[in-house]
């Protein structure tokens, strides 16, 4: 096992290297500055598309939009919400929230083109079933000889999402809270979690879709509302948090390893676990969505960021650090976030975290799963998403005995392969997405005129 660890930590140490960064952040900036940060302008109209008033029954695609959105954020809003940030305090230190926040920003950005492109260059298959994502869009959209690309993209898009770090931190809190002294409990409790995924992901998109519309904003406003509230109980606590992030963000002393880099590098990982922007994965739902422009499906998928990140893995990092709990233990990933919940709200804090992990961590199982049967598909063929969905089911299993870092470690140098295609075709394709959205936006304000 230790050799294993040792080869998932230079993996992702040897894909995390300064060059991913600088594509990642570098990108971001590309398509702001180029869309002349059109997407934050119409973040109202976003909002407008996503509560379906723009949706017709003649969109074409397998679900609607609020399902993709979603089903993408039941990926995202989740253990890199909570357990994520977790493991960016104790690596990086406050400061390394901030460069989750940066991430985020950026990924607005970022999202709105890779969703966009994914939409543009979906395929439909005989069967009335929409593909999507970077490898189409490298496939469809880029030169015959940037294939192997979409492989590239594939391969690791099938080991990024097996979803290691869920089921490793489900039965983390799980043990931590309720089964402390059970013998080979990870085992009885991984093969409990194998047979509540199969049965939703060997349903398809449609019930995973199902699936997620009805866990995530439920458990999302729980989430929200539970951490407000611990928030606002310590709330003379709040503004010296704030600053703490500030003034960290770019003090290399507070990190583990690699000084302000290390921080810097940290936050980057973390922010690019918790929204995916660049990533390429929530472009493969989003480019199923229902919707009758590509240009609308990108806006509704650039709200994503600040769901998971700007809302969701702030309010984490502030309960953590108002709680002390970040320099007293030493704790890491659940058990941190955990024994914040419990210090700020006592007994009922652990009980709601726990609740939230389960939905957060299973439909992050179920989503995942659709993401490698995709890539699955496109390696192999149209009867692999089932064989691929077996392979989930027995990696759970798996990914429930062995170390944390081994499980985020894996995905993590994963993610970062599959960043380089997805942003390469992006910024390849960059100049059709900015020529389809000026024509976009300028019939929408032409009919708003009209209005």
């Amino acid at each position: 096992m230790e050799s294993l660890d040792l080869f998932a930590s230079n993996f992702a140490s040897f894909a995390w290297g300064p060059w991913l960064v600088a594509l990642l952040l570098g990108s971001g900036v590309y398509f702001l500055l180029r869309s002349q940060l059109t997407p934050f302008k119409y973040l109202p109209h976003a909002f407008n598309v996503l509560r379906g008033k723009y949706s017709s029954k003649s969109d074409q695609g397998d679900v609607s939009s609020f399902k993709a959105l979603t089903a993408s954020l039941s990926g995202t809003i989740g253990l890199g919400n909570i357990a994520g940030v977790a493991v960016a305090i104790q690596i990086g230190g406050p400061g390394a929230i901030f460069w989750m926040w940066v991430t985020a920003i950026f990924g607005i950005a970022t999202k709105f083109f890779t969703c966009t492109l994914s939409v543009m260059y979906r395929e439909v298959d005989p069967n009335g079933e929409t593909k999507a994502g970077p490898m189409y869009v490298i496939k469809n959209g880029l030169p015959k000889y940037m294939l192997p690309l979409a492989y590239f993209f594939a391969f690791f898009g099938m080991i990024g999402c097996l979803s290691a770090f869920q089921p490793n931190q489900i039965v983390q809190i799980t043990r931590d809270l309720y089964f402390p002294e059970v013998i080979y409990f990870e085992y009885m409790a991984g093969i409990f979690l194998m047979a509540i995924t199969a049965l939703v992901i060997l349903g398809g998109l449609k019930r995973i879709a199902d699936v997620s519309a009805l866990l995530v904003p439920f458990m999302a406003l729980l989430y929200f509302v539970s951490v407000s509230v611990a928030i606002l109980l310590n709330f003379e606590l709040f503004i010296p948090s704030m600053s703490l992030i500030f003034t960290e963000a770019f003090n290399g002393e507070a990190a583990l390893t690699g000084g302000i880099a290390g921080v810097i590098i940290t936050g980057i990982r973390r922010g690019a676990f918790s929204n995916e922007a660049g990533i390429g994965t929530e472009a493969m739902i989003h480019g199923a969505a229902k919707t009758s422009h590509p240009v609308r499906q990108g806006l509704v998928a650039m709200t994503g960021p600040i769901f998971d990140t700007l809302v969701m893995c702030t309010l984490t990092a502030l309960l953590i650090l108002v709680s002390g709990v970040w320099e007293s233990s030493a704790s890491n990933g659940i058990t941190l976030t955990s024994e914040a919940f419990t210090t700020t709200l006592g007994p009922l804090g652990s009980i709601i975290l726990f609740l939230c992990v389960l939905s957060f961590g299973t439909s992050t199982i179920f989503t995942q799963s659709h993401y490698g049967s995709v890539c699955a598909r496109f390696l192999f063929g149209d009867k692999a998403p089932q064989v691929y969905k077996y392979v989930v089911i027995l990696s759970v299993g798996l990914f429930s005995i062995v170390s944390i870092d081994f499980a985020l470690n894996l995905i993590d140098g994963a993610f970062a392969m599959m960043a380089i295609p997805t942003l390469v075709s992006a910024l390849w394709l960059a100049p059709k997405v900015l020529e389809i959205s000026r024509e976009y936006f300028d019939n929408l304000s032409a009919n708003n005129n009209r209005n």
